[in-house]
């Protein structure tokens, strides 16, 4: 009895992620899409900077769909936006932007949602602040915050995603950059803080993208163990 002869192996089908592969291209006209919203109030620091991650995660062009479907068409999901900072002047209709922020033998708090101009003056004499931007609303994808101490002192507080160039002078008092040293992500908005104390003091800090959500005292506790 003839043995009939077995059928040839079947190729194994490889396994397809549904939806179009998106591109490198692809990926960053959508940040940079993402950043032209953060600077018209629709999405906060905090949200740019997760949307962000999101983005460079992303497999498909599915997967960046979703990160604007809840934002009106941008030209910037067209081509990619020419260099330079992105900066918004119709602000019909959103908070007045903060430009000043002002402690004389006092302190105050900048925290939550609110609005950062392109330039900040940071002022504390003989007072404090605690400035929080990671719920921020940004005016410009550069910003620069001008903090002066006079027998005072600062804490600033940004995600460790974010680029921050920290400058200034200090004469009997000093300016320290706390927090997590991780590299900030490719793409993402600048921060210039230029720094000027007398006789006072300004700590920057980086504070872990884990922690956008938490009480700024846990928030820094978080920061110190990743120093």
């Amino acid at each position: 009895m003839t043995t009939p002869p077995e059928p040839p192996d079947q190729p194994t089908e490889p396994h397809v992620l549904p939806g179009v592969r998106a591109s490198d291209a692809e990926r960053e006209q959508v940040v940079q899409a993402l950043s032209e919203h953060a600077t018209t109030g629709r999405l906060t620091l905090a949200e740019l900077e997760e949307r962000i991650g999101l983005a460079y995660r992303s497999v498909t062009r599915d997967d960046l769909a979703r990160l604007t479907a809840d934002l009106p068409g941008s030209s910037a999901l067209e081509q990619v936006a020419a260099d330079g900072p992105v900066v918004r002047r119709d602000s019909a209709g959103r908070r007045s932007a903060t430009k000043w922020i002002v402690a004389f033998m006092g302190g105050t708090e900048k925290r939550g949602r609110w609005r950062a101009a392109e330039r900040i003056n940071a002022v504390a004499v003989m007072g404090g602040h605690d400035i929080d931007l990671r719920h921020a609303e940004l005016d410009s994808d550069e910003t620069t915050i001008i903090a002066i101490t006079i027998m005072g002192g600062m804490d600033i507080y940004v995600p460790d995603t974010i680029d921050v160039e920290v400058g200034g002078f200090s004469l009997m008092g000093g300016t320290g950059e706390r927090g997590s040293r991780r590299p900030a992500r490719a793409g993402a908005p600048q921060i210039k803080i230029l720094a000027y104390n007398v006789m006072g003091g300004i700590d920057v800090w980086r504070l872990p993208e884990e922690t956008k959500d938490m009480p700024l005292k846990q928030a820094k506790k978080r920061a110190k163990r990743a120093e």
